[in-house]
Formats: C-alpha cells, sequence, structure tokens
C-alpha cells in the first residue's frame, strides 16, 4: 500500500511540474509614458541631519514631467508655518525638470522634525508629497550667555556680579566709582 501511495504521489508532483514548465509566462508590458502629467521625484524625503535651535534648512527637490502633456503645480500645502515653498510656476513640458524649494525655520522647534509639503498640481496621479527630516538640537548654553565677572568694591560686603556685553562697564557703588575691563 505504502508503495502504491508513493508512486501516486510521484505521478502527481511529476504532472504539476510538467504542466509548469508548459506554461508560457505573460507577456512583461513595456512602461512608457503616462497619459498626461505625471511628476516624478528625484527623491520624496530629504535629512538634513541636525541643526541648531534658530538654524534654517535649505533644500531644493528636483522634478521631471513623465507624462505626455504639460505638468502645472497648483499649490503646495506645508505642515507648519516654519516651512516656506517655492516652485516652478511654468508649465513644465513632458520631458522636462522643475524644482521645489524648501525652506526651514527651526526656531521655536526642538527635537525630531519632519515637515511635508503637499504638491498639488495637474498630475494624473492627484497630490503628492515630499518631505524635510531631521533633528533640531537645543543651543550651548554658552553660545548666547554673555561674559561675567565679578568686580569688588571698596567694601567687601559690596560684592557685585555685573553681565558685561560691551568692551567696557562702569558702575557707580555708594560713593566709589567702580571700573572694570572685559577681555
Amino acid at each position: 500500500m505504502n508503495k502504491s501511495l508513493l508512486l501516486a504521489l510521484s505521478l502527481t508532483a511529476a504532472a504539476f511540474s510538467a504542466h509548469a514548465q508548459a506554461t508560457p509566462a505573460p507577456p512583461v508590458k513595456a512602461v512608457g509614458p503616462v497619459a498626461g502629467p505625471a511628476i516624478v521625484f528625484e527623491e520624496s524625503k530629504y535629512d538634513f541631519g541636525s541643526v541648531v535651535a534658530g538654524g534654517t534648512v535649505d533644500h531644493t527637490f528636483k522634478f521631471k514631467n513623465t507624462g505626455t502633456a504639460p505638468l502645472i503645480i497648483s499649490n503646495i500645502g506645508v505642515s507648519c508655518g516654519c516651512t516656506t515653498p517655492e516652485w516652478t510656476k511654468a508649465p513644465v513640458l513632458p520631458g522636462k525638470t522643475g524644482t521645489i524649494a524648501a525652506h526651514f525655520n527651526s526656531t521655536g522647534k526642538m527635537g525630531m522634525q519632519n515637515k511635508v509639503l503637499t504638491v498639488e498640481s495637474n498630475a494624473a496621479a492627484g497630490s503628492t508629497t515630499v518631505s524635510l527630516v531631521g533633528e533640531v538640537k537645543e543651543a550651548p548654553a554658552t553660545a548666547n550667555a554673555a561674559p561675567q565677572m565679578k568686580v569688588e568694591a571698596a567694601e567687601p560686603s559690596a560684592m557685585t556680579t555685573v553681565k558685561a556685553d560691551a568692551k567696557k562697564v562702569k558702575e557707580k557703588s555708594g560713593d566709589g566709582k567702580l571700573k572694570a575691563k572685559v577681555k
């Protein structure tokens, strides 16, 4: 019984194998230009790495009209007011390229950022998106702090701390005058 079951399974497997080899693969369709306008970006996401809080990032996204009709970008929506786009306003002819310049101002932002620009156009596929991603890091504390110095008055109890923004600091303390130079 085992031999006849094994023989039946072998014949079945051989029949399926022969059928699979005899069936030709369907032809692959050549991908041609899309009817109407079509937008294809060189990159859809730009990783700017990191920027210090208050810094800016500028990046230009390049795209190509791979369709058969002129491409017109009507608007670009942004995920927040910290990102400003500028784009090719003239119709982009088939086979030609255009650009979208994105400017990100990190003032008031901290940590990981993902700024999305939604590109609205007459492309057959409808709207599409590109994005700026990266991290906004805190500015070093020493970069913004004014230099400090201690100035002693005639009396030790009248110790004063002065923040110096200028080269010379003058301060009156009671009866005496104090002068200090910041280097």
